[in-house]
């Protein structure tokens, strides 16, 4: 396929209506949208119905008043048409087809991603090596009250502390491992 430029003279005498000219843009464009379309619409007719179309709006753009103003540009201006038709037409026809639900459910993958698992392996090492650097107590107090979620008056019992006691430590072990996970992560992580 030979591609062409076109001038003033070009656009002029398609503004006009010059039947030899109108032929030689259909049968040009034509070979140019076919090859674009085909890819992109399967049914022929769909192509021909934006074909025609794309067509239709260049010519009514052309002999506007406005019209094209730099002849050189037709060639972008029909593909740029031809794109909009082509949007237009895969909305009105319902180009994407929603999915039945069990077809649906069976394509979602389950499992965490790569980037997450990598992410949630790092944040237990921080978190251990947070917890192995805190004192003993406050290592405890944590792994038993968070960690392994025991019940909290048994914990009182096993520290020999009271109730109120034991929110105080548990606030101020909080507090160091705030301040020391800070320390080995930065605060800009989060």
């Amino acid at each position: 396929m030979n591609f062409e430029t076109f001038d003033a003279s070009y656009v002029s005498r398609l503004r006009s209506g010059d039947p030899p000219t109108e032929q030689h843009f259909v049968g040009y464009f034509t070979e140019l949208i076919t090859l674009k379309l085909r890819s992109k619409l399967h049914a022929p007719e769909m192509i021909d119905d934006v074909r025609q179309e794309t067509f239709s709006r260049t010519l009514s753009l052309i002999r506007s008043d406005g019209g094209l103003r730099h002849a050189e540009r037709l060639g972008p201006l029909v593909n740029s048409i031809c794109n909009h038709v082509l949007m237009e037409q895969y909305r009105a026809s319902g180009r994407v087809d929603g999915l039945e639900e069990e077809t649906a459910a069976l394509l979602v993958d389950h499992r965490p991603d790569a980037l997450n698992e990598v992410l949630s392996e790092d944040s237990r090492m921080v978190v251990k090596q947070v917890l192995n650097a805190l004192n003993e107590r406050d290592r405890r107090l944590l792994r038993a009250v968070f960690l392994e979620e025991r019940n909290k008056d048994e914990v009182c019992r096993e520290l020999g502390v009271e109730r109120e006691y034991l929110r105080v430590l548990l606030h101020r072990a909080k507090g160091s491992f705030r301040t020391m996970y800070i320390k080995r992560v930065g605060t800009n992580q989060y």
